[in-house]
């Protein structure tokens, strides 16, 4: 089952849809640079995650990434 997502700032979640987006610019997801924006990402939204929470992996990210393409 999917974990849900604490609620974020505006401007963290501001800050994710800009990444996603350069991370679909650089060659579909697959390139070092992609890499890292999915890095920053999950180190961003592992700040609001509470104690128990499992870390969120760049793996994570870029699921999330792809799950939102369509929507923004």
């Amino acid at each position: 089952m999917p974990r849900k997502l604490p609620d974020i700032p505006p401007e963290v979640a501001r800050a994710f849809v800009v990444d996603m987006r350069a991370f679909f610019a650089e060659n579909n997801g697959s390139s070092h640079k992609a890499d890292e924006i999915a890095a920053r990402q999950a180190w961003a939204l592992s700040q609001y995650l509470g104690p128990q929470e499992k870390p969120i992996r760049i793996q994570d990210v870029k699921q999330m990434f792809l799950r939102l393409r369509d929507e923004f």
